[in-house]
């Protein structure tokens, strides 16, 4: 069964698209290349979305309710473009909705990530991972920017509403209480080795 894709992953796709030059001009292998390829091709249609509910409401309370109920079909319908067993997924370990649970290899790089933001050694490039299913992993990290604060910031300051929304959907939420600059997870595509 696929991954279901986050329905937050509306807030992190602005990063995604406002880094592209610095993840295309890098010198990185052809299949992180077209890895980064889907991301952004998910991300390019997301953001159109994210932006006009942000611009119709800046409280963040219509582009919260946007993510719980209709980034997951935007998601499902721009997936279908892609090559057969390609998957773009995002994962953290502060995570808010349970199907993206990071498994023990996304852990893996994530908590790497970490340290590296910690040490002061972080570099914003795409990570890549080669599987032993021939598959290779494409990571992109995303940072906390000042736009995820009203959904990921800390709940004591979080507009009301949004908290409600957040909490009707995602019950078991893990994704708040970060700030600028903190590591917010990642974005994946998982292409099949060539």
């Amino acid at each position: 069964m696929k991954k279901k894709l986050i329905t937050s992953i509306i807030a992190t796709s602005v990063i995604v698209i406002a880094s592209e030059s610095n993840t295309t001009n890098l010198s990185i292998p052809p299949i992180a290349k077209e890895g980064i390829s889907y991301i952004k091709m998910l991300g390019k249609e997301l953001k159109i979305n994210m932006k006009k509910h942000m611009m119709a409401d800046k409280s963040g309370v219509e582009a919260a309710g946007f993510c719980a109920t209709k980034a997951e079909d935007i998601a499902k319908e721009v997936s279908k473009k892609f090559p057969k067993g390609v998957r773009v997924y995002r994962t953290s370990l502060k995570y808010r909705n349970e199907a993206n649970k990071p498994d023990e290899k996304d852990k893996e790089v994530l908590e790497n990530l970490q340290k590296t933001i910690e040490n002061k050694t972080f570099k914003k490039k795409p990570i890549v991972v080669k599987l032993d299913n021939n598959k290779t992993r494409v990571y992109v990290p995303l940072l906390v920017e000042k736009v995820c604060l009203k959904c990921h910031g800390n709940v004591e300051s979080m507009n009301p509403k949004v908290k409600e929304i957040i909490s009707t959907k995602y019950p078991h939420d893990k994704a708040t209480g970060f700030k600028e600059g903190d590591l917010r997870g990642v974005i994946v595509a998982e292409v099949p080795t060539k």
